[in-house]
């Protein structure tokens, strides 16, 4: 071998070599819906393209229990996609990496956390809403429910499906929004009377919905969002708005204390903020953080957002051990098995 390939061939050798070093890999947990995952890869990757994503994607119960399982040897990186309750329950355990990713000023204050640097930044919020079959309604004679104290009624015996709060965040949005609503004693109430209703808990926060909207059953509690979707695919739904208000939570975004990458870590926080990566939330989210993104989504309740009511995330988060061990102990019984 001549001296001038020896020389192309060392060079190319030492190329590869930085490449491979400077190639990243980040573990991101998420309780995304799983068809939006690699949009949103794909749209991180455009930006960063060293930067690979190894998905590990749960609902949000099953989430939250693998990362505080993991609490003394963490193995995400970032959390991209888990609500704002469950991180929460992970600040206030240490769990988090603290930073201010660039442009978090441009947010709606309600979707920074507190703290400085902030613990967590919100991506978009879910609300909870009731879709309801009309076709299922009018074969069963079961009306069209107008407040959440309805579903208690004989009418709606074996006709309701909502998620199970230990494995979805919709449904534990729906318990501790019920909890304020009502009140602890009263709300508990609510949830005995509801539950002599309920035909099964799926595991699945967009599943009742779903269910409601092929006709599998007459009602379903979900998220509004997912509502409007299977509305303008065609499905014969209404989405109700109940008269006494709705829980909703945020989709969030976190670095995992002890990362062993905490610069890309960064730069897929810092992306996860940005205008552009809103603009991706909003395809399946109608409200989002960065203020001005969110488009009208058709089928969308217009009165939703005013029927939010006024969260108590520190009140969900610090009592939701509690909150999912009475809720199993009552109505557990009627779960969908898991998988």
């Amino acid at each position: 071998m001549n001296k001038i390939k020896q020389i192309l061939l060392a060079t190319t050798i030492a190329i590869g070599c930085v490449s491979s070093v400077s190639a990243a890999e980040l573990t991101v947990y998420t309780a995304l819906e799983a068809d939006i995952l690699k949009t949103y890869a794909d749209a991180f990757n455009k930006d960063y393209p060293d930067i690979k994503i190894n998905w590990v994607r749960d609902s949000t119960g099953v989430i939250t229990a693998k990362l505080l399982a993991e609490k003394d040897n963490p193995q995400a990186d970032v959390v991209w996609g888990l609500a704002a309750t469950s991180l929460l329950l992970m600040k206030s355990e240490g769990m988090l990496e603290a930073y201010a990713p660039k442009g978090v000023e441009k947010l709606d204050p309600k979707f920074v956390d507190t703290s400085t640097p902030p613990a967590w930044t919100g991506m978009d919020a879910w609300i909870a809403s009731i879709c309801y079959n009309t076709i299922e309604g009018a074969k069963n004679n079961v009306p069209a429910p107008t407040s959440w104290q309805d579903l208690t009624k004989a009418v709606y015996k074996g006709h309701v499906i909502m998620p199970n709060p230990n494995s979805s965040g919709t449904g534990f949005l729906d318990v501790s929004s019920w909890l304020q609503i009502f009140g602890e004693d009263d709300g508990w109430k609510f949830m005995d009377n509801l539950h002599k209703n309920i035909s099964r808990y799926t595991h699945s926060g967009s599943a009742p919905c779903k269910l409601a909207a092929s006709g599998e059953t007459t009602i379903g509690v979900s998220f509004a969002f997912r509502g409007a979707k299977s509305k303008a695919a065609g499905a014969p739904i209404d989405i109700i708005v109940p008269t006494e208000g709705v829980g909703w939570d945020m989709e969030a975004t976190a670095i995992i204390a002890g990362t062993d990458d905490l610069e890309s870590a960064q730069k897929l926080v810092d992306w996860s903020i940005t205008k552009t990566a809103n603009e991706y939330y909003n395809l399946g989210y109608a409200v989002v953080a960065y203020p001005g993104v969110a488009k009208a989504v058709e089928h969308f309740p217009a009165n939703l957002v005013e029927k939010m009511i006024d969260n108590d995330f520190e009140f969900a988060a610090n009592n939701r051990a509690d909150i999912l061990k009475k809720w199993a102990n009552r109505y557990d019984g009627k779960s969908d098995p898991k998988k």
